[in-house]
Order: structure tokens, then C-alpha cells, then sequence
């Protein structure tokens, strides 16, 4: 099945240092960009990430500091990176949770403006979970009905994503799902809107999910004392929670978020 797309999606996957997006940092990106006609493009990254690579990492995606030793930092190749990335919806394994908000982090970190409001965010791990929950390795065995080689490879992980939703949706096109309100749909559609519905558990306000959006689509805090509180209520009440939060250890787009509803409060505006 070829995707329905009206722009083009970019599937993309990181190796990082860790888990981390504070603290890590990305060593290898690979974008797999599809194109409205169905052109495809793909192009990867080996990237200096400033610091030591640690061992366990290196055992699982097989970069070491040496491979990365004489690459670009990831500020120098954002520009290039961000180009590549230009208007396209995003698509990938596990990238609500993992790949987006690392990716974030360093282009706030570069100082580059990626915007992602008005891109489609489809994950195609939370499609495969609610459907038929296993991981990549074993999704595509299930859909591909062979091994995949080279796993823990950006190349390849980001080229069998690709390939597990185009099955995804000739396999679930006509497939019912019930979710934990009884409501019953055909969520798997070839379409980007409702496919980055679907793959998605929350509506964040943030990537991490530490701010959310209640039915109301007020932002409300899932963390800490104040969990399950709206925003605006606590700054209200306890002002100085604003600046706790912007000393701590937080990711720099949750810390953007909190300072956009905290200028909306004082009736000034921030875009992001």
C-alpha cells in the first residue's frame, strides 16, 4: 500500500548516549524522508556528541567514541539536519517518548526554531502495541515474515519502521478497535492526522509528558506535589513553582511550555 501522504514524512531514528535528554546526546541520526509522489530519500548522520560514549551503550548500537571521534557536532550539522526535516510530518518507533523529545532538545540546544505543531506525529510503536503488542524485531517478523538484520542500526531500524506500517495499514485497514471507553472506530486509515491520533497516548502539551491536556484542553501537571493540577491553578496559588521548575532539571521544551502559559497568564504571548 502507498501511503496516502499530502506532504511529504520523514521517518527517522537516534542512537544516543543514554536515555537521557538532558544529560545525553545524540551519535547517530538516520531520516528516511518520503516525498508527496512517493519518492524516497534517506540520509544518515554520525555525530560528535561531546562527551563519552559509555560502553553499555556502545554493546547495544555498536558506535564508540572512536567512530564519532572526527564527525560534526550535532549544532554544526542542524542547519543541514533541519533542511532535510523540512515541512514534513514524523513518523517512527517509539518517538513520542524517545526519538522527538531528544531531538528537540538538541536543535533548542543548537538554537534552531524545529517547529513540530503543525507536523503530524505518528509512532509506530504505540499503533503496533495497541494492535499486536511486541517489539520492532518481532513486528517485523510478524508483518514482513522474515528476520531483521542489522537491529540497533539507525539505517535499519528506520527502513523496517517504514516498511511495518505500510503493512500496518493493508493488515488493520478494516480492523475494529475498542478503547477503554467503549468507544469503538477503524483507527488504522491511511491517513496522517489519523494515524498520529492513534499511535499517540496523551495529549501532551510538552514531549515528555509531563504537562498534559485535560478534556478541557487546559494544561495540567503530571508529575511532582502538584500532579493532576492544572497549571495555571498552581501558579496561582504557589507563583514560586514557576521558578523551582525553571532551576531544576527539566528538559528546556518542557521549561518553554511552562514559560508560554506562564506569559499567557500575565496576558503577553510566546510562540513555540
Amino acid at each position: 500500500m502507498k501511503l496516502n501522504l499530502k506532504k511529504p514524512i520523514a521517518f527517522f531514528d537516534l542512537e544516543t548516549t543514554g536515555l537521557n535528554p538532558v544529560h545525553d546526546r545524540i551519535v547517530e541520526i538516520s531520516v528516511l524522508r518520503v516525498n508527496t509522489n512517493g519518492e524516497e530519500e534517506q540520509k544518515t548522520w554520525l555525530i560528535n556528541p561531546g562527551c563519552p560514549i559509555p560502553p553499555a551503550t556502545t554493546a547495544v548500537h555498536h558506535i564508540s567514541d572512536a567512530d564519532v571521534r572526527d564527525c560534526k557536532s550535532f549544532k554544526e550539522l542542524a542547519p543541514e539536519i533541519a533542511k532535510f526535516f523540512n515541512s514534513c510530518d514524523l513518523a517512527g518507533y517509539n518517538i513520542l517518548k524517545f526519538d522527538v523529545p531528544f531531538l528537540m532538545e538538541e536543535f533548542l540546544r543548537a538554537g534552531i526554531d524545529f517547529d513540530i505543531k503543525n507536523r503530524h506525529l505518528i509512532d509506530v510503536m504505540n499503533i503496533f502495541m495497541k494492535m499486536e503488542p511486541r517489539t520492532l524485531k518481532g513486528a517485523y517478523r510478524f508483518f514482513m515474515n522474515k528476520e531483521l538484520e542489522d537491529a540497533h542500526s539507525a539505517s535499519a531500524d528506520t527502513s523496517a519502521t517504514y516498511e511495518v506500517l505500510m503493512a500496518m495499514l493493508d493488515k488493520y485497514q478494516d480492523t475494529e478497535y475498542t478503547d477503554n471507553k467503549g468507544v469503538t472506530s477503524i483507527p488504522v486509515q491511511n491517513d496522517m492526522q489519523a494515524l498520529s491520533v492513534f499511535s499517540s497516548h496523551n495529549k501532551n502539551a510538552d514531549l515528555m509528558g509531563q504537562i498534559v491536556f485535560d478534556e478541557e484542553d487546559k494544561e495540567v501537571f503530571k508529575f511532582g506535589k502538584h500532579k493532576d493540577k492544572r497549571v495555571e491553578d498552581v501558579f496561582r496559588i504557589e507563583p514560586q513553582y514557576y521558578d523551582w521548575i525553571m532551576k531544576s532539571d527539566f528538559p528546556e521544551y518542557t521549561k518553554k511550555v511552562i514559560t508560554g502559559i506562564k506569559l499567557r497568564m500575565s496576558g503577553k504571548n510566546i510562540k513555540f
